[in-house]
């Protein structure tokens, strides 16, 4: 494969599990979660890796992942803030939350050159997926006026918390298996064997286990930065205002495929995700690493081999 980055997405504030839960370890040696996605994208063929971080969490950041990683592979450093905005734009009193994950991306617009990766720092999504990125960005080239981009598609069912709602984008796959429409749902909760997710908070509505959902593990070309600094204009002017609102990656893509300008091709996993979206998941993840460590799928102490 080419020249490949891997853009890591860490400037989440971690509200609900309270806290930098991107340094929490997890791993038997002070492993964290994103040690080993950068360990699998390593071993895909990934020659860089950009975390996004917020510029106050910056000093606690390298001190307990980003020095172990720059010894493995090049890393940069880019910061998602509030300001500068676009022309004509300010940020609105009182706004404190990151604009989002598409915000967050366009951020690394100057240390990225080649095709890319996106995930998040909090998330696990397994060797296989690595593995399925690469493979696609190595030979990924936009065509005259579509953009050639993927995403990994995991099962609903293996994406839960078994401690709180989730967000996730539910996807729509065509028969070509493209993608064909992506929807954030931002709370979803395993209710018994049910599913169900809700836009108000009273109304919740079933969905199926088998459901393809984004985990925000992407692939893209570099004409992307483009396409999300026109969609924060648009962003700005439709919902700029209000405190909550976020610019988010599976959304911007989306409205991308609706026009016609890219093609999203879902690179479907069995790979089961783990994360520490709230303190209660934090066992669970260690044992799953364990056991991961047992079966051969990591050494018992990640960079020392």
């Amino acid at each position: 494969m080419g020249e490949t980055a891997l853009i890591v997405m860490a400037a989440g504030i971690g509200s609900r599990y309270g806290g930098l839960k991107q340094i929490d370890p997890v791993g038997p040696n002070g492993e964290k979660i994103v040690d080993y996605s950068v360990y699998d994208a390593r071993r895909a063929g990934f020659r860089k890796v950009v975390f996004v971080i917020r510029r106050e969490m910056e000093e606690d950041f390298r001190t307990h992942i980003g020095r172990r990683i720059e010894e493995q592979i090049e890393t940069a450093y880019v910061y998602q803030e509030l300001a500068p905005l676009p022309e004509g734009f300010t940020v609105p009193e009182g706004r404190i939350k990151p604009w989002g994950t598409a915000h967050a991306v366009a951020a690394c617009r100057e240390a990225v050159r080649t095709p890319f990766a996106v995930i998040n720092a909090d998330d696990f999504y397994g060797p296989s997926a690595f593995r399925l990125l690469g493979d696609f960005l190595g030979k990924a080239e936009d065509s005259e006026g579509v953009q050639e981009y993927c995403l990994v598609g995991y099962l609903l069912g293996n994406t839960l918390s078994e401690h709180g709602h989730v967000s996730r984008g539910v996807c729509e796959v065509a028969p070509d298996g493209t993608l064909r429409t992506i929807r954030e749902r931002v709370r979803i909760q395993r209710f018994g064997d049910a599913i169900r997710h809700t836009e108000d908070g009273e109304h919740w509505i079933d969905l199926p286990a088998d459901s393809v959902v984004s985990m925000n593990m992407w692939g893209f070309t570099p004409s992307l930065f483009e396409e999300l600094d026109t969609g924060f204009v648009e962003f700005l002017e439709a919902r700029g205002t209000d405190l909550k609102a976020e610019y988010f990656l599976p959304e911007r893509v989306g409205e991308l495929v609706a026009a016609g300008r890219a093609r999203v091709k879902v690179l479907r996993t069995g790979e089961r995700w783990f994360g520490i979206t709230y303190k209660e998941d934090k066992p669970f993840v260690e044992q799953a690493v364990r056991a991961l460590i047992e079966r051969g799928v990591y050494p018992p102490s990640l960079w020392d081999t």
